[in-house]
């Protein structure tokens, strides 16, 4: 397909060939691909261009499953950790039979007050272990680690191979003596087994979490007799399935006995001068405690420390991804700078950088040991691989997928192969729809080696795949969505935006008014603030709120009658309308509103008569049939959720219009309650109408739903500002006609256009968000059909619907198994606090929300960004941009080809990107407690640790009312 050479000499390297020929090329694989890779011997180095895309990956894994046919170990070095992360997942698809770990980082900065999560450290202590005993069960082929991971000293292998030990059952065990040695490998007591490191005595019951383990153990002891050892679920408490075996691994990297806090302590005093008890951690070792940061005086638990290098067999092959060194000597510079500004703290002594990490020169010193190839800069038509074509669907074009059409057609009659790769199994049934609505035909490939053993000219698949790339030696080019959806040309055109409201004209506070400020004064209507005035009318002086109105005129208000008086809500303060003293526009406007009050009281009365009185769908479905799409929630149900499942599930099968609200935590798994009665509907052969706040909002759940629907014969549409003219026209045509059964979108949905075939069941997703005309609507639906209701942050006139039993009632209280607690801090903001949580999240490999809410002035906090973190991918995303720029920024993000986001309040509401865990909020005294709540939220949707930092003025910058909202949130 492509005039290209399969291979270019590798010049200038520790190893060169006269010809492509001499390459190696392994005939064993089941990839029909040439690498232009030789086989080294131990100490050999060959350098090689980075191919395209993630071509790198099938490179690697091919020559992985190479090595690993001759049982050795492949070590694969990547100087970004974002890298490492794609590369373990890219591995596995190419070659699912490679037993590939990644080694993670402790995701903390150098010298940091907080310790890594005990998750992180079991990962850690399993793959140590799996490096030194790689047989049997413990086989492993590919590590992938961070360069900045493997500048860490680790603990000696004797230390993990001394401490890790072995259960059987009936084997005879003293459980006094185990309790003692599971203190002293670094286990933690506590009442209830939840987490790894952890263990519960219960009589001759003991409960133990194993490092490394994927579910926790409980062993029965008769005696002194191991009668028994089962794994069972921390969640239910329930026995699962009998283990035969238990491998125990120590609970830390360190040792916390009598004797190796007596050597830390020793270890402590010739390390650091003065007076050792001023230190609260040299002072918590001796009792057996390890302080937050502890792992950074890890040398002082070992005589002596190890590196990865040292747990590596001798045959093992490295492999270098990118500017290693470079990426090594950044580490060093920002360890150092913190170490000189942390050193001077006599409270908390550091260690030098020397005593905790290992540098570049002698990262390649222990490397050249071992085989390596160098992946690094250079021109990737050497390695057999070329960069993926143009693709990308042209929506406005008479045929979107025209340059998709000329590339399977050319690849037909060249004999190659296109394989096409969606994000997820539920993006694939949506591309597979567009290739059927154009003609298109792919056939369906569960995996690579399935693809390359075929002969379709076409071929759609799912996997996490970054970016495309051609094999033109093999006729083979795969195709992501990075090139499908890629940003194609906008005709420029005028659109009106909306300002944004400013939000502190919401706040009502009376303490917070500012001279010029518009109020209500209860008897006349709005007027100007203009400040206290003293004045003496007699009775001595007095305190008067000096208020002005149309004409000049001004109103003297005493200070004993401010409850008359009450914050202005209008949406821009500074066009407030003024009423005329004695005027009568204030009492026809009063009147007006009690009408307005009195009409929404009549009109609930009368909605929830008519829902009382009218008989509705009572839903019905096959239980085997709904078991099968709940096994494919990938999490357990938390007690909260699958009670408020079954209410709904109950309600929806009553017989009566369902109207319940679901109330959660953002992140606490609605959107699941949502999915379960959506199948429900739809198998009870009823439409769902899910209605979204935002695009953004509308555009995930999209995405969520077509993957948890992928498998089943269920037609979802989106109707949003992302979509075309075409696209909505079609989509309406089909819920008018049925043959649409989910639709996903924002107030798009409830235009007059929009009309449902048998409409069963609408979701609304934070229906506080939507504006008059739409409650409007929504009160109209909620007589016909089951209405369920989603939000995490209540108004008060809902809440006060549901608490007074007009409107059913959940509460989803209980976090997700593994959820941590989002570190919050409410910080003055300065350059070196913004590059530390940047740097904090970036180390580990993942994404940032940086929330700038001026779009006038992003443009130039991204500037001030970009210098200020010249390590971060930074892309910008605002409610002013074109629906496809935005859709492409936003997609991007997600398959982390950027790592930071700068972005406004379009975050708000239902972004779910689990791999960013840190949001910095820049001004965040200017926000309220539920929309900064909701921010918050954006983040700490996965296991790992997530921080949200506040940003705010210096001192007077910010009001009292203000301050308390940062002290709630916090």
């Amino acid at each position: 397909m492509y005039d290209s050479d399969a291979f270019a000499v590798n010049r200038g390297h520790a190893r060169c060939f006269r010809s492509p020929r001499s390459l190696f090329v392994d005939r064993t694989t089941s990839f029909p691909i040439e690498l232009p890779l030789p086989a080294l011997a131990a100490g050999e180095r060959f350098a090689v261009p980075r191919p395209p895309g993630s071509a790198d990956a099938l490179l690697i894994a091919v020559r992985a499953a190479s090595a690993s046919r001759q049982r050795r170990l492949t070590v694969v070095v990547c100087a970004d950790a974002h890298d490492a992360q794609r590369l373990t997942e890219e591995l596995r698809y190419f070659e699912p039979s490679l037993a590939v770990r990644a080694f993670p980082d402790w995701e903390t900065l150098p010298y940091d007050l907080l310790s890594p999560h005990q998750d992180l450290v079991s990962e850690r202590l399993e793959a140590l272990y799996r490096l030194l005993n790689r047989g049997g069960d413990d086989a492993l082929d590919v590590l992938v680690a961070a360069a900045s991971s493997a500048l860490y000293r680790l603990c000696p292998p004797s230390y993990v191979l001394g401490r890790t030990f072995f259960f059987r059952q009936g084997q005879r065990l003293d459980g006094e003596s185990l309790r003692a040695q599971l203190v002293a490998a670094g286990y933690q007591h506590v009442s209830q087994v939840v987490a790894p490191g952890e263990f519960s005595v219960r009589g001759g019951l003991i409960d133990l979490f194993p490092m490394g383990a994927a579910l926790p153990l409980r062993l029965d002891l008769l005696d002194d007799t191991l009668e028994s050892l089962r794994a069972f679920d921390p969640d239910s408490q329930r026995s699962l399935y009998p283990v035969p075996q238990v491998r125990l691994l120590p609970g830390r990297e360190f040792p916390l006995d009598e004797a190796a806090r007596t050597d830390f302590r020793r270890r402590f005093r010739d390390a650091f001068e003065g007076d050792p008890s001023r230190v609260a951690l040299y002072k918590d070792i001796g009792q057996g405690i390890a302080g937050a940061g502890i792992e950074y005086y890890l040398p002082l638990f070992h005589e002596h420390t190890a590196t990865l290098f040292d747990y590596l067999p001798a045959d093992a092959e490295l492999i270098l991804h990118g500017e290693i060194e470079a990426a090594c000597r950044r580490f060093w510079t920002e360890t150092s700078e913190r170490y000189r500004f942390l050193a001077r703290d006599r409270d908390r002594p550091c260690l030098p950088p020397a005593r905790l990490f290992i540098d570049a020169e002698a990262l390649f010193t222990a490397a050249q040991r071992f085989a390596r190839v160098v992946l690094s800069a250079g021109d990737p038509g050497g390695t057999g691989f070329a960069p993926a074509p143009p693709v990308a669907v042209e929506r406005r074009a008479e045929d979107p997928l025209a340059r998709l059409r000329a590339l399977v057609d050319r690849a037909r009659g060249d004999g190659g192969r296109v394989l096409l790769l969606a994000d997820s199994a539920g993006r694939r049934e949506t591309i597979g729809q567009l290739l059927r609505d154009h003609d298109l035909e792919a056939a369906d490939n569960a995996d690579f080696a399935g693809f390359v053993a075929g002969d379709a000219p076409l071929a759609l698949g799912a996997a996490p795949l970054q970016e495309g790339f051609a094999v033109p030696g093999a006729g083979l080019l795969v195709l992501t969505e990075t090139e499908l959806y890629a940003a194609s040309p906008r005709r420029n055109r005028s659109r009106s935006r909306e300002r944004a409201s400013n939000v502190e004209a919401m706040i009502r506070d009376l303490a917070e008014l500012r001279i010029g400020d518009p109020v209500v004064h209860l008897e006349h209507g709005i007027g100007r603030y203009l400040g206290l005035e003293t004045l003496d009318l007699g009775d001595g002086p007095a305190e008067f709120l000096h208020l002005q109105y149309a004409g000049d005129a001004k109103l003297y208000v005493p200070v004993a009658q401010l409850h008359l008086i009450s914050r202005y809500s209008g949406a821009d303060p500074d066009a407030a309308p003024l009423h005329h003293l004695g005027g009568a526009d204030w009492d026809k406007a009063r009147k007006k509103a009690a009408r307005q009050v009195r009409d929404t009281a009549a009109e609930l009365l009368n909605l929830y008569a008519q829902r009382a009185a009218r008989k509705g769908h009572a839903f019905t479905f096959k239980h085997g049939d709904y078991d099968l799409f709940a096994e494919g929630f990938g999490f357990e149900e938390t007690p909260d959720q699958q009670a408020a499942i079954d209410a709904v599930l109950k309600d929806m099968g009553a017989g009566f219009p369902m109207d319940r609200l679901v109330c959660g935590d953002v992140g606490f798994g609605k959107t699941e309650v949502a999915l379960r009665a959506s199948f429900v509907a739809v198998a009870g052969g009823r439409q769902v109408a899910v209605l979204c706040p935002t695009t953004l909002l509308a555009e995930q759940h999209a995405q969520t739903f077509r993957d948890r629907f992928a498998d089943w014969p269920v037609q979802i549409v989106e109707l949003s500002r992302f979509r075309s003219a075409k696209e909505v026209a079609e989509a309406i045509a089909g819920i008018k006609a049925g043959r649409i059964d989910i639709v996903i979108g924002t107030h798009k949905l409830l235009a007059p256009e929009v009309a449902f075939a048998r409409l069963g069941l609408v979701i609304i997703d934070e229906e506080h968000r939507f504006g008059v005309r739409q409650k409007e609507r929504l009160k109209a639906l909620r007589a016909e059909v089951d209405v369920l209701t989603l939000t995490a942050t209540p108004i008060p006139r809902t809440l006060a619907l549901s608490m007074e039993g007009i409107r059913e009632f959940s509460v989803i209280a209980t976090a997700p198994q593994r959820r941590l607690a989002i570190k919050t801090f409410v910080r003055r903001e300065s350059p070196s606090l913004v590059r530390e949580a940047c740097l904090r999240e970036l180390k580990r490999g993942g994404q940032i929300y940086f929330l700038h809410n001026e779009v006038e002035t992003i443009d130039n906090r991204r500037a001030r960004l970009a210098e200020l973190v010249p390590e971060a991918r930074i892309g910008i995303a605002h409610g002013q941009m074109g629906e496809r720029e935005l859709e492409r920024v936003m997609r991007d993000f997600y398959q982390q080809r950027f790592n930071l986001l700068l972005c406004t309040t379009i975050i708000e509401t239902g972004i779910d990107v689990p791999s960013a865990n840190t949001i910095v909020i820049h001004r965040a005294d200017k926000f309220g407690l539920a929309q900064l709540h909701q921010l918050r939220g954006r983040v700490g949707r996965s296991h790992h640790q997530a921080y949200a930092y506040l940003l705010v003025p210096d001192e007077g910058g910010m009001t009292k009312n203000a301050e308390k909202r940062l002290e709630a949130i916090q």
